[in-house]
């Protein structure tokens, strides 16, 4: 399936008015200017959504840890105490190390990490992974859709992260193992009002991504039950 049949099965599955995916992938070469932005990278993530491209680096990602999780740095030595004593989101300094050690986050040998929505991209070369911003409604077809050909217990997880960490470090770790898990994320209260309130994240390897547009007509997607959960995400019944 070339990436412009799989978006027009993916308005097939989903309709008009959801967000279309978005590719991301190390590279030698911007695909826009490298811009300044907020310290949080989450909200211009999301923009992409709109059409326009973003490139993130080292000198445009503000946020220490989200230069951990985008490999773009090693972990600052504030992030630990931050976690834990700042944000309450582990219960320890300890924690924190050791959660970031299992990550064992490899730093890029590429400058430059590029989100493209999809329907703007010519190949998914280079590409790590494709994120979905998605209501519970569509994350229902995203769930189903990865469950279809995988009977694994954690076909689809939602871990312990930020929100960078969730789309971009489980996803690139994953695709360089050639492995076959998705992930929730956003779940991560400190980037939660950077995004519809209705929204999380949904994030497919993009070696995994590659089986999955294979199945994409044979799964829930295209079935009477979905069929259902369409109609309410486009607003043809209300319940």
């Amino acid at each position: 399936m070339t990436i412009q049949e799989f978006i027009a099965k993916y308005r097939e599955a989903f309709g008009e008015s959801v967000p279309f995916p978005v590719a991301f992938g190390y590279s030698e070469k911007v695909v826009t200017a490298v811009k300044k932005m907020p310290r949080c990278m989450i909200g211009a993530i999301r923009k992409v959504c709109d059409g326009e491209p973003l490139t993130l680096s080292a000198d445009n990602v503000l946020c220490g840890g989200g230069r951990l999780y985008a490999a773009f740095a090693p972990m600052p030595e504030r992030v630990p105490a931050f976690v834990s004593e700042t944000e309450h989101y582990k219960q320890t300094k300890e924690q924190v190390r050791e959660y970031i050690e299992r990550l064992d986050i490899r730093l890029s040998d590429k400058p430059y990490l590029n989100f493209i929505r999809m329907d703007r991209l010519e190949s998914l070369n280079d590409m790590e992974g494709i994120l979905f911003f998605a209501t519970p409604d569509v994350l229902s077809g995203l769930c189903s859709w990865a469950f279809y050909d995988n009977n694994d217990d954690d076909a689809v997880c939602a871990r312990f992260a930020s929100g960078c960490c969730s789309i971009v470090t489980f996803t690139v770790k994953e695709n360089r193992a050639g492995d076959r898990r998705c992930f929730i994320g956003l779940l991560d209260p400190s980037a939660r009002p950077l995004v519809p309130k209705n929204e999380l994240t949904f994030t497919v390897p993009v070696c995994r991504f590659k089986e999955m547009m294979n199945t994409m007509e044979q799964s829930a997607l295209f079935q009477k039950a979905y069929s259902i959960v369409r109609k309410r995400i486009n607003g043809e019944i209300q319940n």
